[in-house]
């Protein structure tokens, strides 16, 4: 007669650091039902259950507790997160359908409306507002809070903007870069779509200079008066020559004059 010896099962060694990790994921909140169910397994693993008496308590199959014990033993314990190639629940939209979703959020809007709604859009094309959910929160596409951007209709505007960011990244030596604005926040401006809020309508409608081109301490203006073309031209002259003469050595100003 041939008596039988019970199989034991690997032992798994884990550190203080990995068990503390698994007690984590499986308190967690936020953790998938599986993980923390294989986060469980394999912290009895650990404590030296044998995978009879883990499947018992957990109420699994013995099969699935020397699965995750052999998994962990191989690949460490970020495998309890892995999903096999085959498993889990099939898209139930293709990537063009997904894709024609994004295109509409982006470049159209409903009718008679600013923006698409998750329900509004889901009409539209057909599927769940928990689809069009997930998708814009995979996108990160927020329509309720859009704004917009205008780029210059002048022809040369690429030109000119790679010459002033060039110009700001990596300046000439001793050079003097001045960059004058309007201050849009204190001079007032006719938009081209009064009945839209600011951030709405990047188009205004702006006629010369404005009266807070420049700083007040460097400009002197009489009462009521205004600053034109002349008066901008002449601040650059004056301010670049007056630069241009502090970025001289001190020795030369004294023998010049």
């Amino acid at each position: 007669m041939i008596s039988g010896m019970a199989r034991t099962s690997p032992s798994v060694e884990l550190s203080a650091a990995d068990q503390t990790r698994l007690q984590q994921w499986q308190s967690a909140h936020g953790t998938p039902q599986q993980v923390a169910l294989r986060c469980r397994l394999v912290l009895a693993a650990a404590a030296g259950q044998q995978d009879l008496a883990i499947a018992s308590a957990c109420g699994v199959n013995r099969h699935t507790a020397a699965l995750w014990r052999g998994r962990v033993l191989e690949a460490g314990i970020d495998a309890v997160w892995e999903t096999q190639a085959g498993r889990g629940r099939k898209p139930q939209y293709d990537l063009s359908q997904r894709d024609a979703l994004i295109a509409a959020t982006l470049q159209t809007k409903p009718k008679g409306m600013t923006h698409w709604s998750c329900r509004l859009m889901a009409k539209a094309q057909g599927v769940s507002k928990n689809t069009v959910n997930r998708l814009w929160q995979l996108h990160n596409l927020k329509p309720h809070l859009s704004r917009t951007f205008k780029l210059s209709r002048d022809s040369k505007f690429v030109e000119k903007l790679t010459d002033v960011v060039g110009l700001y990244l990596n300046p000439p030596q001793k050079a003097l870069v001045l960059c004058v604005d309007e201050k849009s926040q204190i001079q007032a401006l006719d938009r081209t779509q009064p009945g839209l809020p600011s951030w709405r309508t990047s188009s205004v409608r702006s006629s010369g200079l404005g009266p807070n081109w420049s700083p007040s301490s460097l400009v002197a203006r009489s009462p009521g008066a205004k600053n034109g073309k002349s008066d901008m031209s002449s601040y650059l002259r004056d301010t670049t020559l007056a630069s241009a003469f502090s970025l001289l050595p001190s020795q030369t100003l004294a023998t010049n004059t």
